[in-house]
């Protein structure tokens, strides 16, 4: 076969066509960069074949096209791995076959190539429709890796998106956590602080108690005092007398023993107003030291009866025109309780002190002339268990605010007359430190009944 150079330039750019298609196809700039710059001079192989064509007889078109198919299918081994390249080298197989057996019989047999020529178009034509099946397929199969490619992309770039708003919540949680921490610090020396402050309040309180306690004891102490002094006086004379009598040439025996039953009685009056006198002491003590939280058997008609007079005679220290009438009312079955007599007894003072000072309270308003403040103290027992009831005909409580009264800081008295902790302290005391109760019943411009109920 005799090619013009027309019909071999058409060939070259023939040939030039399916190379690009393959680059495009198979993205060698990419994947192949070193392999895609000869792929390029396609087309500069051909003409360099063809000038060779004319100088040698020896047809250059054939070396072209193995050229040209040797390209193809190194180009598609190095991409073995991607699935449509291996389906392009599937459509070019039979196509190449075809065209290299052609132009092999036509160089070689002609006569033979000539004799057949029927049967060589149709088996090309068959090569060519395989040849466009297959690349459909082949195009189907990129546009599907291709389609897959993009959602492993897509689904990369979401976990990506996940990862980074991931680590960004987990900045967040350690950022907020750290923000939890300092506030959790923070909170916990508010809280260390508030107790340091509440304890200081409670110290205050009793001492704000123990002041109106001294005032009692000053008054209460007074009375074995002088009688200690009385009778120790009394008792020097006696002695004088008896040493007088003993000093006689004629002793009065009768007179002696009568002087010494004399001095006995008296020194066992100093010893009884002594004992009263330590006693009244040794409350104040127990009342301003810390309590030991030891629970031990106590009179609780006796402590009742010390905290009352010790109380009126505290306020009666500070208003001296005061007076009221005080009412007990024990029940002498009670016998000895269980508990802890330093906090029951600032219990008992803390209320002894609002009955006497909401008496005085109505006294001062004059509504009435006739009015006697009055506070009345009882105990009983009742279902296995002590009950100590605090009346007043004061001023009473409001109903409004009776629901607070056992509230922390919460007072109804003026600014500076009270801290709000006594009845706070004293609700605590009896339920949390005794397990009793602790109920008030008020009526207002009437008075008021404090009522505490204690396990027997």
């Amino acid at each position: 076969m005799n090619w013009s150079d027309g019909e071999s330039f058409i060939a070259i750019g023939v040939a030039a066509t399916v190379i690009r298609y393959l680059r495009k196809f198979l993205d060698t700039e990419t994947r192949l960069p070193n392999w895609d710059r000869y792929l390029k001079q396609v087309w500069l192989t051909g003409l360099i074949l063809m000038a060779l064509g004319e100088i040698f007889p020896d047809p250059w078109l054939i070396w072209y096209e193995l050229i040209i198919i040797f390209a193809i299918v190194y180009t598609i081994s190095q991409l073995y791995e991607f699935r449509p390249a291996r389906t392009l080298l599937l459509a070019i197989a039979p196509y190449s076959f075809i065209l290299i057996v052609r132009d092999l019989l036509d160089h070689l047999a002609p006569k033979f190539y000539k004799a057949n020529d029927d049967y060589v178009d149709a088996t090309s034509t068959f090569a060519i429709i395989w040849f466009i099946t297959f690349v459909v397929i082949a195009n189907n199969q990129k546009k599907s890796l291709a389609k897959a490619q993009l959602e492993h992309e897509k689904e990369l770039e979401q976990r990506r998106i996940i990862e980074a708003k991931k680590n960004e919540l987990e900045y967040l949680v350690a950022e907020r956590t750290a923000e939890i921490t300092r506030q959790k610090e923070e909170l916990e020396q508010t809280v260390t602080e508030l107790k340091a402050t509440q304890s200081q309040l409670i110290q205050s309180e009793k001492m704000a108690s123990l002041g109106e306690l001294t005032a009692g004891i000053a008054h209460e102490i007074q009375n074995p005092l002088n009688f200690v002094n009385n009778f120790s006086e009394v008792s020097i004379e006696l002695i004088d007398e008896l040493t007088e009598e003993q000093a006689k040439a004629e002793r009065d025996t009768e007179l002696e023993a009568e002087l010494l039953t004399d001095l006995k009685q008296n020194l066992q009056k100093i010893s009884h107003h002594g004992g009263r006198a330590s006693s009244i002491v040794k409350g104040m003590l127990q009342h301003s030291r810390a309590s030991t939280g030891q629970r031990e058997p106590t009179d609780l008609n006796a402590l009742t009866d010390e905290y009352l007079r010790l109380a009126y005679h505290g306020l009666r220290a500070k208003d001296k025109t005061f007076n009221a009438v005080l009412k007990t009312e024990f029940d002498a079955s009670l016998g000895e309780i269980s508990m802890i007599p330093q906090d029951i007894g600032r219990v008992l003072l803390n209320l002894f002190t609002n009955a006497f000072y909401a008496v005085q309270q109505r006294q001062k308003k004059g509504e009435d002339s006739n009015y006697q403040p009055t506070v009345t103290v009882s105990t009983s027992c009742a279902n296995e268990e002590a009950i100590i009831t605090v009346s007043d005909n004061g001023t009473g409580i409001p109903e409004a605010v009776q629901q607070k009264i056992f509230q922390p800081f919460f007072t109804t008295k003026p600014t500076g007359e009270g801290t709000g902790l006594g009845l706070s302290l004293a609700y605590d005391i009896v339920t949390k430190g005794h397990s009793g109760t602790l109920e008030v019943a008020s009526k207002e411009g009437e008075g008021t009944t404090f009522t505490i109920t204690l396990p027997a």
